[in-house]
C-alpha cells in the first residue's frame, strides 16, 4: 500500500529551525505548567490515600455527593464524575488511608442514598500507604532512566559498533546513580542529573546517533507529562506504561530513519550530509505516517469506547504517538546534521 508516492522530496530539513523553535516551545511550556504545579498531578498510586468509586441508580449533583460523605463521616479531598455522564458514576478521594469493611461499606453507600436520593452502589475501594506510593514515584523514574540507558547501548553498538565504550559509559552511571540513591538524594534530581551527565558524555564521545535517539525519546516524554500537566489529568501508574510504550514507538520510528541514513551514508557518500538525511526522512514517511495511522485508529477508539478506567491511558498514548511521529522525523535525524556542524568547526 502506497500512501505517498516513492519519489516524493519535500524539504525536511529545510525546515528543522522552525521544527526546533516548536519542540522548544512546547518543551518549555511543558516545564512551566509542571513548575506551576509543582510536578504532575500524582493519583493514588504516588501520592498515596483511599480512592472510592460509586455508581448511582440516577443523576445526582456533586454537592449532594459531598454531603452525603459528610453524613458518613468519610474524609474527602475531591469529587468528581468517572466516564460518561449517563453513567452516573463519581470518583471520591481522600489524601489519607480509610480504614474500610463491610460496615463502613455499607454506611457510605446509606449517607450517599440519603443525600442524593438515588440508590447507590460502592464499585470499588483502593487504598494506598503514603511510603508505598513514594516508592512507587521512585521505581518509575529509574524504570524510565534504566530504559533510556539500554537504548543508549543498542543504538551506539547498532549503528556506531561502540558497544564497549557505550556500556561502560550506561554502567559507570547506573553505579553513580546507585552509590548517591544510598545517600537518600532526591531521586528526581538525581534522574535529571544523570541525564544530563549522559548528554554531555554523549557529546564528548562523539555517540552522535545515541544522542539523536535519546533527546528525541526526552523530547517526548516531556511534551507528553507536560500535556497531562497542563490539562491537568492525573499522573498514575499506567501512564508510567503508556510513557514506556511511547519510548519504544518512537525509538522504532528512529531506528527506521538511522538504518535509511546509513545506507544511504554507503550508496551517496558523495552528496552533502543534509541532502542524504532529507532523502532518507522521504523515503521511510510513507512507511511511519502509516504506522502511526494505524495505531491512532485504535487509539482512539479506546479513547472513545474504552471507557474511564483507560481513558487517561488512551489519552497518554495518543499525545505520544503524535509527538514521537514528529520527533523521529524533526528532532532525532536533524542532530546528526549539528553534529556534522560541530566536527567541521573542530
Amino acid at each position: 500500500m502506497q500512501f505517498i508516492k516513492p519519489n516524493i522530496n519535500l524539504d525536511f530539513i529545510g525546515k528543522r529551525k522552525i521544527a526546533f523553535i516548536l519542540s522548544l516551545t512546547m518543551v518549555l511550556v511543558s516545564c512551566a505548567s509542571l513548575l506551576i504545579h509543582k510536578g504532575p498531578r500524582f493519583g493514588i498510586d504516588f501520592a498515596g490515600g483511599t480512592i472510592i468509586q460509586v455508581k448511582f441508580t440516577a443523576p445526582v449533583e456533586v454537592d449532594a455527593v459531598k454531603q452525603g460523605l459528610t453524613l458518613a463521616n468519610v474524609p474527602f479531598s475531591a469529587v468528581q464524575g468517572f466516564g460518561a455522564t449517563e453513567d452516573n458514576e463519581y470518583l471520591i478521594r481522600a489524601e489519607s488511608t480509610v480504614m474500610t469493611d463491610e460496615s463502613f461499606t455499607s454506611q457510605l453507600a446509606d449517607g450517599l442514598k440519603t443525600a442524593t436520593g438515588a440508590g447507590t452502589e460502592v464499585r470499588r475501594i483502593e487504598m494506598v500507604g503514603p511510603q508505598v506510593g513514594q516508592d512507587l514515584r521512585e521505581k518509575a523514574l529509574l524504570a524510565m532512566f534504566y530504559a533510556l540507558l539500554f537504548i543508549t547501548i543498542y543504538i551506539s553498538g547498532r549503528f556506531e559498533l561502540k558497544w564497549g565504550l557505550s556500556a561502560a559509559m550506561a554502567g559507570a552511571l547506573m553505579a553513580a546513580v546507585y552509590f548517591f540513591k544510598l545517600f537518600h538524594v532526591s531521586i528526581p534530581f538525581l534522574m535529571a542529573a544523570a541525564l544530563a551527565v549522559a548528554l554531555l558524555l554523549f557529546w564528548f564521545l562523539e555517540l552522535k546517533y545515541a544522542m539523536g535517539a535519546i533527546v528525541a525519546l526526552l523530547h517526548d516524554v516531556v511534551i507528553t507529562v507536560g500535556i497531562f500537566s497542563v490539562v491537568d489529568k492525573e499522573f498514575t501508574l499506567p501512564i508510567i506504561a503508556a510513557l514506556l510504550t511511547i519510548i519504544g514507538y518512537s525509538l522504532n520510528d528512529t531506528i527506521i530513519v538511522f538504518d535509511r541514513i546509513r545506507e544511504n551514508l554507503r550508496k551517496y557518500h558523495k552528496d552533502p550530509l543534509a541532502t542524504i538525511i532529507n532523502k532518507s526522512v522521504n523515503e521511510t514517511i510513507s512507511r511511519t505516517l502509516l504506522t502511526s495511522l494505524t495505531t491512532m485508529i485504535v487509539l482512539v477508539a479506546l479513547f472513545a469506547l474504552g471507557g474511564g478506567i483507560i481513558h487517561d491511558f488512551a489519552f497518554a498514548m495518543i499525545v505520544g504517538i503524535l509527538v514521537g511521529t514528529y520527533s523521529s522525523i524533526f528532532v532525532a535525524s536533524p542532530i546528526l546534521l549539528a553534529w556534522q556542524g560541530r566536527v567541521q568547526r573542530k
